[in-house]
Formats: structure tokens, C-alpha cells, sequence
């Protein structure tokens, strides 16, 4: 027995010594992060204000810059012993900067031309030819919509369309087309309804703040509104500030000096708002019209009878269907609107479609005579001009009634609320001041914050993702992550210099293309032969652009190339999504995906393709297309066999080389149709045993077969 109490007292001292040890070090861990925290507010790079640099001091490589990026990147490169690469030929530069700024393949016309233009300004001319193009906004607004988790449909097992959701595409392809400043185009989309509550087109920026997935028929309403006011923040934070601040929702960031007391506070900006699903987006004059025409409609006295008719039916049938609803969203359609809450108005908002009342449940209320003359008025109505609908957006309002008040939530857990929070900015960052905040204007005064000049994180962030497009990387190269696990910049001097002259020149995207197209870095070729062996020794990975990087092109390119090689781009802008066909078996079983009437849909720019979360466009989705589930800060850039098969078999590459060889043998006119075709599919002539062994092809193989081997080298789906 005594043994036995020994034996126990034994387990027990060892188990409490165990448990002292883990308690030891989740101690010493929480100390260290605090200790990480602190050094990260004093010291990481990111969290320092902007301040433009001066010049570094070039030792013998002048001769290689052309303007200030080359200038701080040929210093770095003389530190390593390196230099630029020879600046690649006429027709790689035009291919370069016609798909970096189009996302399509310079036509033969406009090689020739460039080929042909030898004033010493050429390509800088081709340059502003290219960023006047509708066609720039397209390939830029397709960037933005990655990070903005663009879709035009809920997700989740219902995935219901959203008819509205498109105006916010097109607003952002109009953004980029105009040089929307991008201090303005982030306030917009934050906060457009409050700052310009006038303009349809802030109102429907606005909607950036909804394009997440939304579990629209939950039982819960008000843990999805939580789930939305989540994914809001996370993705402000992301797209904006480059920061993971989500990680910080259920408890402090583990690696950042970011608390969660700082994800509630950039939450708190967002809770009092309202959020609309079919906001009327529509000018004053246009609404004072609409409403005038309306009344005159509506004063009409079949209009009336038919109302006198049906409105108590459906007064009646209404009340029944929120007396089924949930107790929260009962309580809150029984609340005067005067007196909701923003809660209560958004639950409102949420189940309307749950009480709407039917055609076909008012028709089955009424009685036999009823119903008779209720048809005869419907009848009769139909031939009466009617104002037509204003348009609708997704998009956020003014929270009605009294503010609502956030709580830190424990474990991110709505039902565990904690101390109460304001509306506020993380505090690592709080010294970058913006506009004073209440409780009625936090999105605004977080839309003035985020584009402050003393904000050091929102231009660089913006300069960082631009670049990465342009040359293949960033300079810090992990765009959405600029805090101390993210990557630190390879030339955090030129990153500081392009944030604080983008600022300085009214926050112009176009005039940081041409910034940064106009570099000889950016001219530079991709293989860089001259001195590569000891290049790719020191610097393997091209950190610091000694050669220009080789990329694959994204799906939306190739598909669009297809088009236009073939002649058959359709060149319409903006509108609903549409829908081009694909193989039945792809989509059996789900819905809503049925192939567009006007086969010119079927033909149109990629980026207008219904966007849609449960199936998307399968030619894109085998070339690395985002979920757009989540902000998608750069895409997947895989090769694989299914892609190859797509380019051999896809009915989108029969259609373009049925084309493709009905055109070049056109356009040959009984000559030789070689040359013509690789000019047109790669950009350039076939060398001498291309052109060699596409001779001694066409002797076995028709033309359509030529070209869909063409669509598969390299040189049509890589950009040098």
C-alpha cells in the first residue's frame, strides 16, 4: 500500500513538473512575441514613414540608365559584381509591353509599324498608345478583381447568382481606363456612399466591401452578417495594407504587433453600415425623373385598382411569413425602421426575400372573382409605358438607427462577446494620423487614413503589386504580407523612391507604367546570355533584375490571344457576365450555367465571363484561375499536362485554328504562308529550321493543325 502511494505521489510530481514545463514555455513563447511585437513597432521597414531617398553613387554603369529605377538597381548590381543584360530585340519589347499592358498580342500591323519607326522616342510612343487603349483598363481591372475575390455569385451549396455584382467590374475597368488617382479609387471603395454620396459610381465602388462568399439562406442571420463584416476586414487589410491582420480575429497575431483589440477596431469602422444587395445606383436628375414618372404611372386608375386590390392580401401574407422567421429577425421587421439598429436593419434586409410575397401565393389567396379581375387589371396594364427600373448595385449605405457597438469577441465567437472597442486604426500605425473619428464616420475617416502621406503602408503596398507585374516579382515578393514574415524588399530604397514620387504626382497608375516601362531594366532580355554563368552563381533567383524574368501568361491572355490571332475578338465592353459554352459533361448536375444566345458573347474578352464561384470557365480554371473565395494577392503560374491537352483538344483552339489557317491562306493570296503565320500566332519570322521543318509539316498535315501546334511552344504562351 505504501509502495502504491509512493508510486502515486511520484506520477503526480511528475505530471505537475510537466505541466510547469508547458506552462514554461507558453510563457517564454508569449514573452518572446511580445518582445517581437515591440521590436517589429520600432524597427520592421514596413512601418516606417515614407521618405523619398536620394540617388545612390554609381560607380562605371551610367551608361546603362535611362531613368531613376535603373539607378538604384545598377547599384545594387555593381555592389554583386553584375550588370544589366543586352536590351532585347525591337519585337520582344512591343510583345512585352502590349500583353504587360493589354493583356492581347501586338497585331502584325503594329509590328510592322514599330519595326518601321525609328525616332528615338518610338517605343516611349508605343507606351502611351498602349495605356490610352480601353483595352488597358481590361488587363488592369483583372488584376484588381483577383484581390478584390471578384465573383458573381454567393458560393457556398446554393451558389445564387448575383444580377448586380458586374457594375462593380465595370467600374473598376472605367477606373483604370480614366487614371482614377488611386488615393480616390481606395476612398471610393471604402467609403463612397459617406465621401460623394451623390455619385452612383462611389455609391457602386462600394460594393468592393460584399464581393466575398455569402451564405445568403443561413439559419443564423446574424452570424452572417459577422461572417461578412469578417471577410471585409481581412480583405481591407490585405488589398490596402498588405497585412494579415485576419490572423488577429480570434486572438493576438502571433507574429506581428498586431492584437486583436486592432482587428475589432478596423471592424468597428465597418458595423454601422448597411449592406445592400440591390442599392439603387442612380444620379439625382436620373432619380427625380424615374420617381416623376412613376407617380404618373401610379396615378393611373387601373394601377390603383389593382393596388387597392392587392395590397391588403399581401399586407396579410407578409405578416405571416415573418411571423415564421427567427426570433432576432421577427423582433426586427416588428421594429419601426426609425428605431432598428444596424443589426436589425441589415436582418431586415437579409430575410426580405424570405417575406416577399409571391405572384403565384397572392394569386392563390384571392378568391374566384377576385383573381378574374385581378387578371383583366394585369392585362390591361401591360399596354401603359412603364418607367423603366433604375440600375441596382451591391453596395453599403449609412447604418440606420443607433450606432451599433462592437465587442473584442472571444475566439472570434459572436455569441462570446467582450469588452466593448471604437472604431479605430491598428496601433502600430496610429501616429500615420487621419480624419478625426465618431461613431457615424469610421469607414470615412478609415477611407482618409488609408491614402494619408503618412501612411507608410498603403502606396508602397500599391508600387510593390505593380511592379510585381511588370517584372515577374516584387520587389518585396510577398505582396499581400508586409509585415515581419513577410519577405523584406530587395531595394527597399527604389520601393520607398516609387511610393513617395507616386504620391508627389497625384497617385497616377499610368505614370508609374511608364516610370517603370521606360527603365533599361525593364528592356533588358530574358535569357541573359552576356556574363549569365557568373549572374546566375550569385544571383540565381534574380532578386536584383540582372535579366528580365520569363512569364507564363495567365489563362485569360491565352484564351484572349486565341481570339485575336484568329479574328474573331468581339471587342464589346462592360455589361452582364456572359456566358460562352462549354462541354456539357463538365457542368452536368449543376445549374446555372447556360450558353449565351448572341454568339458575339461567346467571343468576348475574358473578363467578362460570368464569374462564377462553384464552376468556373474550365479553360481558365486549367490555366491557374484564383478561387475567388479569397483575396488573391498572385496567381498560381503552374505547367502541367492538363494544359497542354487544353491547347491540343480545347473547342476553344479547334474554333482559333479552323480560323487562324482560313485567314493567313487569305491573306497569303496563293504565296507562302509561313512567315505570315508565325508573325501573327508568335510575333516573329521562323528561324531557318522552323521554317524548314513547318514545310515538311504541311506536306502531311493540314494548316489547322500547323497552327494548333503553334498554339502549344513556348513563344505563345510565355511573355520574354
Amino acid at each position: 500500500m505504501l509502495q502504491t502511494k509512493s508510486v502515486a505521489q511520484a506520477m503526480t510530481h511528475r505530471a505537475l513538473s510537466w505541466v510547469s514545463w508547458v506552462v514554461g514555455i507558453q510563457i517564454a513563447w508569449a514573452v518572446q512575441r511580445a518582445h517581437l511585437r515591440a521590436d517589429s513597432s520600432s524597427s520592421h521597414w514596413a512601418f516606417q514613414q515614407i521618405e523619398r531617398p536620394g540617388l545612390p553613387v554609381l560607380a562605371n554603369g551610367h551608361k546603362r540608365v535611362l531613368n531613376v529605377v535603373d539607378h538604384f538597381l545598377v547599384s545594387r548590381l555593381e555592389e554583386l559584381g553584375l550588370s544589366f543584360s543586352p536590351a532585347a530585340g525591337k519585337l520582344i519589347r512591343l510583345r512585352r509591353a502590349t500583353f504587360d499592358l493589354t493583356g492581347l498580342p501586338p497585331t502584325p500591323s503594329e509590328l510592322d509599324a514599330f519595326e518601321k519607326d525609328t525616332s528615338p522616342d518610338a517605343y516611349e510612343k508605343v507606351i502611351d498608345r498602349l495605356l490610352a487603349s480601353p483595352r488597358y483598363g481590361e488587363r488592369w481591372g483583372r488584376h484588381w478583381l483577383d484581390l478584390a475575390r471578384y465573383a458573381e455569385t454567393d458560393g457556398f451549396e446554393h451558389d445564387a447568382a448575383r444580377p448586380h455584382a458586374w457594375r462593380y467590374r465595370d467600374y473598376v475597368i472605367r477606373s483604370f481606363n480614366e487614371d482614377k488617382p488611386y488615393d480616390r479609387f481606395v476612398r471610393e471603395q471604402v467609403a463612397g456612399d459617406e465621401l460623394w454620396p451623390d455619385s452612383p459610381e462611389a455609391l457602386i465602388a462600394t460594393g468592393f466591401n460584399l464581393l466575398g462568399p455569402d451564405m445568403v439562406d443561413s439559419s443564423d442571420q446574424v452570424q452572417r452578417r459577422h461572417n461578412t463584416l469578417n471577410d471585409m476586414t481581412d480583405t481591407t487589410a490585405l488589398a490596402f495594407l498588405g497585412l494579415t491582420l485576419g490572423c488577429a480575429r480570434c486572438h493576438d497575431h502571433k507574429f506581428e504587433p498586431l492584437t486583436q483589440e486592432d482587428y475589432y477596431r478596423l471592424q468597428a469602422c465597418f458595423a454601422p453600415a448597411t449592406f445592400r444587395r440591390d442599392q439603387t445606383v442612380a444620379a439625382p436628375d436620373e432619380r427625380s425623373a424615374f420617381e416623376a414618372a412613376m407617380k404618373r404611372f401610379e396615378e393611373l386608375p387601373k394601377v390603383q385598382e389593382l393596388a387597392a386590390l392587392e395590397t391588403p392580401v399581401r399586407a396579410r401574407l407578409r405578416e405571416a411569413k415573418i411571423g415564421r422567421l427567427a426570433p432576432e429577425a421577427r423582433a426586427a421587421h416588428l421594429t419601426p425602421p426609425a428605431q432598428r439598429n444596424a443589426q436589425q436593419a441589415n436582418l431586415v434586409l437579409e430575410t426580405e426575400s424570405v417575406v416577399a410575397v409571391l405572384d403565384k401565393e397572392l394569386v392563390e389567396a384571392f378568391t374566384a372573382p377576385e383573381r378574374a379581375r385581378r387578371g383583366e387589371l394585369v392585362e390591361a396594364i401591360k399596354h401603359y409605358p412603364k418607367p423603366e427600373p433604375l440600375p441596382r448595385a451591391l453596395a453599403l449605405t449609412r447604418g440606420e438607427g443607433p450606432p451599433r457597438k462592437t465587442h473584442l469577441l472571444h475566439r472570434g465567437d459572436y455569441s462570446q462577446p467582450g469588452a466593448e472597442v471604437e472604431a479605430g486604426f491598428p496601433r502600430i500605425l496610429v501616429w500615420a494620423e487621419g480624419a478625426a473619428m465618431t461613431a457615424t464616420n469610421g469607414r470615412s475617416a478609415l477611407a482618409n487614413w488609408l491614402v494619408s502621406t503618412n501612411n507608410p503602408l498603403t502606396a508602397r503596398v500599391i508600387v510593390n503589386r505593380v511592379w510585381r507585374h511588370h517584372f515577374g516579382r516584387g520587389l518585396a515578393a510577398t505582396p499581400s504580407d508586409f509585415g515581419t514574415r513577410g519577405q523584406r524588399p530587395s531595394h527597399p530604397e527604389l520601393l520607398d523612391w516609387l511610393a513617395a514620387d507616386f504620391m508627389e504626382h497625384g497617385w497616377s497608375l499610368k505614370r508609374l507604367h511608364r516610370l517603370m516601362m521606360s527603365s533599361a531594366a525593364y528592356r533588358q532580355e530574358s535569357h541573359g546570355e552576356t556574363g549569365a554563368s557568373l549572374a546566375a552563381s550569385v544571383d540565381p533567383e534574380n532578386r536584383f533584375y540582372w535579366r528580365m524574368n520569363r512569364r507564363r501568361l495567365e489563362g485569360e491572355s491565352i484564351r484572349d490571344s486565341l481570339l485575336v490571332v484568329s479574328g474573331r475578338l468581339e471587342l464589346k465592353m462592360g455589361g452582364p457576365g456572359v456566358f460562352p459554352s462549354i462541354p456539357e459533361h463538365i457542368f452536368k448536375g449543376a445549374a446555372g450555367w447556360k450558353s449565351s444566345k448572341d454568339p458575339r458573347d461567346h467571343v468576348r474578352r475574358s473578363v467578362y465571363i460570368f464569374a462564377r464561384r462553384n464552376l468556373r470557365f474550365p479553360f481558365l480554371e486549367v490555366f491557374d484561375a484564383p478561387d475567388n473565395n479569397l483575396s488573391c494577392s498572385g496567381r498560381e503560374r503552374s505547367t502541367t499536362a492538363p494544359q497542354a491537352l487544353t491547347l491540343l483538344n480545347a473547342e476553344e483552339v479547334m474554333a482559333a485554328a479552323e480560323a487562324v489557317a482560313r485567314r493567313v491562306t487569305r491573306e497569303a493570296g496563293g504565296g507562302e504562308p509561313i512567315a505570315p503565320l508565325f508573325r501573327l500566332v508568335l510575333g516573329r519570322s521562323p528561324t531557318a529550321a522552323e521554317w524548314a521543318m513547318t514545310r515538311e509539316f504541311l506536306e502531311r498535315s493540314p494548316m489547322p493543325e500547323l497552327c494548333r501546334a503553334l498554339f502549344n511552344v513556348n513563344d505563345f504562351v510565355y511573355v520574354e
